[in-house]
C-alpha cells in the first residue's frame, strides 16, 4: 500500500511587518524546493515484489547528470543499490539486492525501480537521489514497511482436575512470525487468567504466545473458551473456539431401586450411572453376600432381576474404572412378601382417598390392579 507523495517544500515564515523580505524568501525557497517526487511510504510482503517510484518534476533549465537509489536499513548505513547514467546506462553495485533490483523504464526523469523476492530485512529508507547542475544533489525518500501475516494456531491442553488448587494452562494460542506484532485476547465463562509473551525474531518479525489458566474441575470439562487474534494484515480478527479437556477419575451412582422388590416381581432393574474423563472402560457388578444370584442377569451397566426371590435380598455393588482411578457405589435391596406389597399399595390408596377428602370433594378411586 502506497502513501501519498511526499511534500518537500516547507512553508517559509512570514511576518506582516516585513513583506518585502518575505517575498524575497519565498522566491529563494521556490528556486531551491525539492523536485523529486516519491511516495512517502510503501507496504509490502515477503516473497512479493514492490515498485519504488521516483520522478523529477519541473526541471526547467536544470541539467540532470545521474540518479541513484540508496538504501538505508539503519541510521548511518547507506548502500547504493542502483544507478542510472545517461551515457553509461544502468549499473547495480554489489549489495543485498543484487539480482533482485531493476529499473522499470531506465530514464533520468523517471528512474522508478522494482525489487523482487522481498525479504523482511529489506525494510528501511530508500532515497532517490539526483546529481544536477547547477543546483547540486536533490532527493526524495520512500520508507518501505515490510509486513508479515501471522501464522495463527490454537489448541486446548489436556489437564487433570486440580487437587492442589493451583491454576494450570488449559489452552494456548499463538500468532507466529508476524509484523507488526499481533494481539491476543481470550473469552470464556470459566473465569481464567491470561499469560502472554512476545519473542522478536532475527528478521524483525514477532511471535506472540498466550496461555489461558484456570484451576480445573471436573465440571470444566467440555466448557468452551475462545482465543481471538488481531493483526494489521488481517481483514478481521481470527477466532479459535476450543472445548476444555479436563480429565478426572470416575464418579458412580446406582439408580432404579424403588423399595418395592416383592417376591415374584419380574424384571427389576438397577442401572450403574458413571461419568469420567476418559470415559470409564470397565463396569463390574458384585454382590457383598457372595456369588451373583441365578435370577440376576448382567448387561453392561444394567443389572436385571428376572424374578425377585430371597436370593436378591442383598447388597449390590457397581465398580467402574478409567485410567485415573476406580469408583464404587452400592445399594441394599430389601425383598418383601406379596402381602406386604399389597398392604403398602392399599395404604397408598387410603392416603390418596384422604387427600381427596381434604380438598372438599369425593370421587371413586380405581384400584390400580382392577
Amino acid at each position: 500500500m502506497a502513501r501519498e507523495y511526499a511534500k518537500h517544500c516547507p512553508a517559509s515564515p512570514m511576518k506582516n511587518s516585513l513583506l518585502v523580505t518575505a517575498a524575497i524568501l519565498l522566491i529563494i525557497q521556490a528556486a531551491s524546493c525539492q523536485r523529486v517526487r516519491v511516495e512517502t511510504e510503501v507496504e509490502a510482503y515477503p516473497t512479493e515484489s514492490v515498485d519504488l517510484r521516483c520522478q523529477f518534476v519541473d526541471g526547467g533549465n536544470t541539467k540532470l547528470t545521474q540518479v541513484s537509489w540508496i538504501w538505508e536499513p539503519t541510521e548511518g548505513q547507506r548502500d547504493n543499490i542502483a544507478v542510472f547514467h545517461p551515457t553509461y546506462g544502468e549499473s547495480f553495485p554489489e549489495s543485498p539486492f543484487s539480482g533482485r533490483v531493476r529499473f522499470i523504464k531506465g530514464t533520468l526523469t523517471s528512474p522508478s525501480i522494482t525489487i523482487t523476492s522481498l525479504k523482511m530485512a529489506d525494510a528501511g529508507r530508500y532515497t532517490c537521489e539526483y546529481a544536477t547542475y547547477p543546483s547540486g544533489n536533490e532527493q526524495g525518500t520512500t520508507n518501505l514497511v515490510m509486513l508479515a501475516k501471522p501464522k495463527n494456531s490454537a489448541s486446548p491442553v489436556v489437564v487433570q482436575a486440580s487437587t492442589s488448587g493451583k491454576p494450570v494452562v488449559v489452552a494456548q494460542c499463538e500468532a507466529a512470525d508476524s509484523k507488526p506484532a499481533a494481539t491476543i485476547k481470550w473469552m470464556g465463562a470459566v473465569g481464567g487468567t491470561e499469560n502472554t509473551t512476545s519473542v522478536k525474531g532475527p528478521d524483525g518479525t514477532v511471535t506472540v504466545r498466550s496461555e489461558y489458566l484456570i484451576v480445573p474441575t471436573p465440571e470444566d470439562n467440555g466448557k468452551e473458551v475462545t482465543c481471538i487474534i488481531s493483526q494489521r494484515t488481517q481483514d478481521k480478527p481470527q477466532t479459535f473456539p476450543m472445548k476444555l479437556a479436563v480429565e478426572y477419575p470416575p464418579t458412580v451412582s446406582i439408580v432404579g431401586y424403588d423399595n418395592n422388590w416383592y417376591i415374584g416381581r419380574t424384571d427389576a432393574v438397577l442401572t450403574c450411572q458413571a461419568t469420567g474423563n476418559p470415559a470409564p472402560t470397565t463396569v463390574t457388578w458384585t454382590v457383598m453376600s457372595g456369588p451373583m444370584p441365578d435370577t440376576v442377569q448382567i448387561n453392561a451397566n444394567k443389572l436385571i432381576v428376572r424374578k425377585v426371590d430371597e436370593a436378591v435380598n442383598t447388597t449390590f455393588v457397581c465398580e467402574v474404572k478409567n485410567r485415573l482411578g476406580v469408583s464404587k457405589h452400592q445399594v441394599t435391596t430389601a425383598v418383601i412378601d406379596p402381602h406386604t406389597f399389597h398392604t403398602r399399595q392399599m395404604g397408598k390408596r387410603d392416603i390418596d382417598r384422604r387427600r381427596v377428602r381434604k380438598r372438599g370433594g369425593w370421587r371413586r378411586l380405581k384400584h390400580p390392579d382392577s
